[in-house]
């Protein structure tokens, strides 16, 4: 999976949140994007996956070296991030069981397994309203790391984490994030410290 930007640039109103990236990710390399909070970290990965168009520039998607439509992006994402929620009426075997009907697994996983991952055995009949902020945050980072998805976006993965959490979040992108696109914005250490290339959010606000 590779992304080129081409002069990418976003604007709410008469601001400016950056300008004139040009950049190219491939999956060679595990990126971060860094930025202070309120930079447009966030803004910037929900244009990489598609959910947003930049106001200015081309961005040029492509998958085993052929170009793909906005509207096939979405297929070969995997995204977890604060603010995408989970629905929190479904079971925790409800909530993984429905995300493979539009993301499978990657091989050799099925519910079960993911299940044990995340250590939730005796959770397999909660719902997920009553989960602590924790265990929230560890399920939407397995069903995204986990995903069979070429592009992976993570959004200040180790939010809500304790210590325990964050050691498992780190050896879950060992064990399945090889061989993908890994992209990860935050401006905290521990989220990235897997990461080789950087991309500065200020750099782009001239």
């Amino acid at each position: 999976m590779e992304i080129e930007l081409r002069e990418v640039a976003k604007r709410y109103r008469f601001e400016w949140i950056f300008k004139n990236i040009n950049y190219h990710f491939n999956s060679q390399h595990r990126y971060a994007i860094l930025g202070n909070n309120g930079t447009g970290k966030s803004t910037f990965l929900k244009i990489l996956s598609g959910h947003l168009t930049p106001s200015k520039g081309k961005i040029i998607f492509t998958n085993d070296g052929k170009a793909l439509e906005i509207e096939q992006v979405y297929q070969q994402v995997a995204y977890a991030a604060p603010y995408i929620d989970l629905i929190e009426e479904f079971t925790l075997k409800e909530a993984i069981d429905f995300q493979q009907k539009f993301k499978p697994l990657q091989d050799g996983l099925n519910t079960k397994k993911l299940i044990e991952l995340l250590g939730f055995q005796k959770s397999v009949d909660k719902e997920v309203k009553f989960f602590s902020s924790g265990m929230k945050q560890r399920l939407k980072l397995a069903l995204a790391i986990c995903g069979k998805t070429n592009l992976l976006l993570l959004d200040e993965p180790t939010t809500n984490l304790d210590q325990q959490g964050m050691d498992w979040y780190q050896d879950l992108l060992d064990k399945y994030s090889a061989n993908r696109l890994l992209i990860i914005a935050s401006n905290v250490e521990a989220d990235y410290q897997r990461c080789d290339q950087f991309l500065n959010i200020m750099d782009f606000k001239k």
